[in-house]
């Protein structure tokens, strides 16, 4: 992501996962009504393509994920990347953890967050996702990574409540 934001040449920026696409072929022009300047981030909503071995937690509002933006980030990721444009000068001072094989995205946007960057919402549905990517898996080494990333991002002290929080989101996505 960091090499494509390198090569980018558009004010606004947007990610859009390999198995998923577009919501519909008027998403961009509906979208690009609602882009304004002083804002960082405009954060839509996208919705899952269902299957029906599927969690409760993906079928929840018909599949359609509003993300949020709120200090709730820090208990889970309440942003879905396919929902995100990014404006430009975002990436001024800010670049994608490497080193997070999954969450690189969450890590960015909690990042973000802590800088208090404008953002600004829109309920527009801007893409339609599957749920068999890596992070709808729920293996514990995404949680493995939410604790690192969250205790990178605050304090040391902190880990053992990230820790507590993983094992139990864990537990309740995997039904123990």
């Amino acid at each position: 992501m960091n090499k494509g934001v390198a090569l980018s040449k558009g004010e606004w920026l947007y990610f859009l996962g390999a198995d998923d696409c577009l919501f519909s072929s008027n998403s961009l022009n509906l979208i690009s009504g609602a882009l304004e300047e002083t804002a960082d981030i405009l954060l839509g909503a996208i919705q899952y393509d269902i299957k029906t071995s599927d969690s409760a937690f993906v079928k929840k509002n018909k599949g359609v994920f509003i993300s949020k933006w709120s200090f709730i980030m820090w208990i889970k990721n309440t942003t879905h990347h396919q929902s995100i444009f990014y404006n430009r000068r975002v990436f001024d001072k800010n670049k994608y953890a490497t080193h997070l094989s999954i969450l690189a995205d969450y890590a960015l946007n909690l990042k973000l967050f802590k800088k208090k960057i404008t953002v600004k919402t829109t309920s527009i549905i801007i893409a339609s996702c599957k749920t068999t990517g890596v992070s709808k898996s729920y293996g514990w080494e995404l949680y493995q990574e939410e604790i690192q990333l969250k205790t990178a991002l605050s304090s040391k002290l902190l880990q053992p409540l990230f820790f507590t929080i993983a094992a139990l989101k864990y537990m309740i996505k995997k039904g123990i």
